[in-house]
This record gives structure tokens, sequence and C-alpha cells, in this order.
């Protein structure tokens, strides 16, 4: 049954046949054990993904859906990032913030009440009704108009949250006082927005965040590493895009862009793999090295 179904997953994705084997061994338990939690709840099941940029959260969420669907559960998934607020309303908050703040990513750039919005309507969602989810454009850097929205029909079994913030642990204000890379030293020196980042986190996220009731972490080797999946990342979007290359970014521009996210990226590294209920760590070439909690 999985196995032609990952198999045609894999072509339509373009993925190297190697992803097959993590898929059989690590993926298709993973769904079982999921498959087993949706039976139990009462309400729809609020999974989260975290993993940092490149570590292949959209596949693994586009992957289970594909092998829960198969199981005739109803399942939706979205990311984090199609919460991301508008590029007005981002030049509004920096200039009410503080300036680096016009860069979508970090926790205070996200639509959270909307998403709270969103999710309760998924909850609440009954066969006949339908509830509409943003999508964001990242060639853009804007959010997609409401005609282009995601349609979600009828009552959800589960519902998959992904992002590289997904349930971040909060940083103890000790930690904000150094920076913790030359973009952090020369743009925000008075820790102005380190330390508005943190205290959003430590906030309105956390309303979300306590909603999930299993939580998936995509470990990867280094932030190092990190960096070098980006990089493939914006390359093939690059090639995807309809847009002039002008529009998106450059490895110097990448590089600075990057640098926002560097310390919840460490942090997580650091600190999430006890807190995720299934740990998959990676080895540089995106294969998984190791699973923790997919045994009963």
């Amino acid at each position: 049954m999985y196995s032609q179904l990952i198999q045609d997953f894999i072509e339509q994705e373009s993925l190297p046949e190697s992803y097959g084997r993590d898929a059989l061994k690590y993926f298709v338990p993973l769904a079982k054990k999921i498959a087993k939690l949706i039976l139990k709840s009462k309400r729809p099941l609020l999974l989260g993904i975290n993993g940092a940029q490149g570590t292949g959260k959209t596949t693994l969420t586009k992957l289970l859906v594909r092998l829960l669907e198969a199981r005739e559960f109803n399942m939706t998934s979205f990311s984090i990032d199609d919460f991301y607020f508008t590029k007005k309303e981002r030049q509004e908050l920096a200039k009410k913030e503080h300036p680096m703040l016009i860069t979508r990513g970090v926790p205070g750039t996200h639509d959270i009440a909307l998403l709270l919005e969103k999710l309760n309507s998924l909850y609440a969602q009954q066969p006949g009704q339908s509830v509409c989810l943003p999508r964001f454009n990242k060639a853009l850097d804007d959010r997609y108009s409401e005609s282009n929205w995601k349609r979600i029909n009828g009552r959800v079994d589960a519902i998959i949250l992904e992002g590289w913030c997904v349930a971040a642990p909060v940083q103890d204000p000790a930690q904000l006082k150094d920076p913790i890379n030359i973009f952090e030293a020369q743009e925000d020196s008075d820790r102005n927005w380190r330390e508005f980042v943190n205290s959003q986190l430590a906030g309105r996220y956390q309303s979300v965040f306590n909603q999930i009731q299993f939580l998936i972490m995509l470990k990867a080797p280094s932030y190092e590493q990190v960096f070098e999946w980006r990089k493939l990342q914006e390359e093939k979007l690059r090639k995807i895009s309809s847009l002039d290359a002008s529009a998106l970014m450059n490895e110097e521009q990448l590089e600075r862009f990057i640098q926002h996210y560097e310390r919840l990226t460490r942090h997580s590294l650091k600190f999430l793999p006890e807190k995720s209920d299934v740990l998959l760590e990676l080895d540089t070439n995106h294969h998984v090295a190791s699973a923790k909690g997919l045994g009963d």
C-alpha cells in the first residue's frame, strides 16, 4: 500500500530515490503513530512540525497528509509562514517598533490573531462548512489576495502546523544581552529588536503553541548547514519563479536575511529536541540519521 504511494510522491515532488528509504523506515511509522492519536482525540488533532529552513518540513508535511488521507482521515496543513503580516503591515510595524521588523520571519511578524481565528474555525468546522486559509507569496514578500487563499471543506481530523519557529522555546533575558552575529551587533545594538521578538514569542505565540498536541522536530546537523540548505531553497525558487531574478535574493542578501533567524534557530537546535514528541535528526544529505519517539 505505502510503497506505491511513496514512489508516486517521490516522482511528483522530484525527490531522490533515497527519500523512499527514509519514508518507509521513519515516516510511515510516524504516520501510523499519528493515526492512533487522531482516533483517540475528541477534537481535530493539532500537530506541530519544527525544523530550521531547508530541513524538509513542507515535504514531510505533504507526505504525512498523503499517508493519512490514504487511511481515510480528512487532513489539512499549513505553514506559519502563510500568516506573515502583509508588506504594508510590516512597514507600519517597523515604524512603530523597530526598522528590522520590515523583514518577515521572526516572532512578531506573523498575524497571530488571524492564525487563532482560523484554528478555531477548523476545530468547529462541520460537514458542509468551509474555511479559507491565507497564503504567502515569498517571491513577492507579500500575502496573496483572498481570492487565492486555500479553501478547506468539511470537518478535519487533524491539522499540521509547520514552520521554523513553531514551538520555539523562549529565551531568558540574560541570553539576549550579547549579539549573536554582525547583523545584531550593527543594527540591534540596543537589543530592542531581539527583546521585542522574545516578548512576542513569550506572549501571544504561546496561545498557539500551547494547543499543539504532538510535536515533531526535524533537527538539522548544525546552523552552518541550515545556511547551505537555505541557499539551495533560494536557487530552487529562482528556477520556478516567473519573476525577474532581481526580485529574489543574491547570496549577500540571503546571508543578511538569514541572520534574522540565527538566534532562535540556534536556540531551538539546542533546547527543542528534549521538548519534542518525535525527534528526527538529519545528516548533511537530508537523510534521517536517527529517530526518537517513534515507538508506541
